[in-house]
C-alpha cells in the first residue's frame, strides 16, 4: 500500500515536481542524522579530554542521545498530524540548538542537555519528511522522492567524516556544524512546499487494525538487538581504531566508509523480493556482525578498519530497511504505525546497549567489547524458529527500504 493513497485524488494527480521536496528533505536528514546524531562517536576522544570522561560516562552520553531521539519519535506523529512541514523544521531547530548547545557547554551537564536536543531533531525528522512527501508529491513519484531524501543519512555521515583532521578544536567545528544546520533549516523553511489539502493528519485511515501481540513481538525483538548491536560501533569504534595504534585519517575514512558505502543498502528491497526477508535479514546480520568483530582483532590494520566500518554501514542501512518492510506489512492499513514500533524498539535497544558497552569497555576494554558485539548479533539467528521470524513478503508489500 503507498502510504497517502487515501488522500485525496487531486493531490494524488498533483504536477509538482518531486526533486526539490527530495533534496532538502535529504538536507535535514543529514545535519540531523549525520551531525546532530552520528558525529558524537567521531570526537569521543576529544570529548573525554575536555571534560575528564571515562568510558561509562562516555556510553552514558550516547544513551542520553538515543533518549533524545526516542522522545522525538513519540512527538513526531502527533506533530506530523497538525502539519508535517512544521515537524521538518522544528527538527533541524532542534539539532541546530543542540549542536550549538554542545559547542559552547562549559560543563558536561550542558553538553548532556545539548546532545539530548540534538537527538530529539533525529527523531522528528524522519516522519517529518516521509509525510511531507504523501502530502506534496504525486503518488507516482514517491518512491524516488522517498529513497533520494532517506540518502541525508550516509550523505551527513560522509560529509562528517574528514572533519577530525581540522586544524581546529573541536568546539569551534561543532559550532560550524550548528551554523551548517541553521542555514539548511532556513533554506528548507524558504523552499519547502506547504500540504495542498487538509486532508487527515497522518493520510492514513485510522480503522483500529492492530496485529496480534504474537505477530508484533518479533519484530520489536529484532529492532531491540539491532539498535544494540549497533550502539557500541557508533559510540567506540573512532576510540578502538585509535587505540590499536591507526592514525585520525585511518579513522576518518573509516566513518566515510560508514555513510559511503552506507548507500549500497538501497538493494535491500530487491534482495528481499527474491529470496525473502528471513534470508536476506539473516544474511546480512551474519556479515554485519563479522564486521563488526573485526575491530576486536589486536591489530586490524587499516584496510581492516575501512572494511569494518563499510560492513557496518551498509549493514545498519539494511537492516534498518528491512524493519520498515517487515513494521509496514504487519499495518498493512497504517504502515507508519509498524515503522513507529520498529524505531521506538531500535531506540530501546541504543539506549541500553549504549550504557552496556561502556560499562563492559570500564570493565574488560574496547577489544572484548566488540567482540561480544559481534557474538550478539548472532541472536538474530533465532529467526530461524517460526515464532520469532518475520512474515513472508509479496512484491505487492515492498516499500522503498530507508535508513533510519
Amino acid at each position: 500500500m503507498d502510504i497517502g493513497d487515501c488522500r485525496s485524488p487531486a493531490l494524488r494527480d498533483t504536477p509538482r515536481s518531486w526533486w526539490p521536496v527530495a533534496v532538502v528533505g535529504a538536507a535535514v536528514i543529514a545535519v540531523c542524522y549525520g551531525f546532530a546524531r552520528y558525529a558524537y562517536g567521531l570526537f569521543v576522544p576529544r570529548f573525554g579530554e575536555t571534560f575528564d570522561l571515562d568510558p561509562v560516562v562516555v556510553g552514558a552520553l550516547s544513551a542520553v542521545s538515543t533518549v533524545g531521539y526516542v522522545v522525538g519519535l513519540l512527538v513526531a506523529p502527533a506533530g506530523a498530524a497538525r502539519s508535517a512541514r512544521a515537524t521538518t523544521l522544528v527538527a533541524g531547530c532542534s539539532a541546530t540548538i543542540g549542536l550549538a548547545a554542545m559547542a559552547v557547554a562549559p560543563d558536561v551537564v550542558l553538553f548532556g542537555a545539548g546532545i539530548l536536543a540534538a537527538g530529539a531533531g533525529a527523531g522528528l525528522v524522519s516522519p517529518g519528511v516521509a509525510q511531507l512527501v504523501v502530502e506534496t508529491v504525486r503518488r507516482g513519484a514517491r518512491t524516488r522522492a522517498q529513497t533520494w531524501a532517506n540518502t541525508g543519512t550516509g550523505a551527513g555521515l560522509a560529509l562528517t567524516a574528514f572533519t577530525p583532521l581540522l586544524p581546529l578544536g573541536w568546539r569551534p567545528i561543532w559550532l560550524g556544524f550548528a551554523v551548517v544546520a541553521a542555514v539548511v533549516t532556513a533554506a528548507a523553511a524558504w523552499s519547502l512546499p506547504r500540504a495542498t489539502t487538509g486532508g487527515t493528519a497522518t493520510g492514513l485511515p485510522d480503522d483500529g487494525t492492530r496485529p496480534r501481540p504474537a505477530l508484533l513481538l518479533p519484530l520489536l525483538l529484532n529492532a531491540v538487538l539491532l539498535g544494540a548491536v549497533s550502539a557500541p560501533y557508533w559510540t567506540f569504534s573512532t576510540s578502538r581504531v585509535g587505540e590499536v595504534g591507526l592514525s585520525t585519517a585511518v579513522a576518518t575514512w573509516s566513518w566515510c566508509a560508514i555513510g559511503l558505502v552506507g548507500l549500497a543498502a538501497g538493494i535491500a528491497g530487491r534482495v528481499v523480493e527474491r529470496y525473502g526477508l528471513r534470508a536476506t535479514g539473516l544474511a546480512i546480520w551474519t556479515a554485519w556482525s563479522a564486521g563488526i568483530a573485526l575491530l576486536a582483532l589486536a591489530e586490524p590494520g587499516p584496510a581492516g578498519a575501512v572494511v569494518s566500518a563499510g560492513v557496518f554501514g551498509a549493514g545498519f542501512m539494511a537492516l534498518t530497511g528491512l524493519c520498515i518492510l517487515w513494521g509496514a506489512h504487519l499495518f498493512p492499513a497504517a504502515p507508519s504505525r509498524g515503522v513507529t514500533w520498529a524505531f521506538l524498539a531500535m531506540g530501546v535497544g541504543q539506549t541500553a546497549g549504549s550504557s552496556l558497552a561502556g560499562a563492559t569497555a570500564g570493565m574488560l576494554g574496547l577489544g572484548p567489547t566488540f567482540a561480544l558485539t559481534g557474538l550478539l548479533g548472532l541472536a538474530a539467528w533465532m529467526q530461524l524458529h517460526h515464532r520469532f521470524a518475520p512474515p513472508a513478503l509479496t512484491g505487492a508489500d515492498q516499500p522503498a527500504p530507508a535508513a533510519g
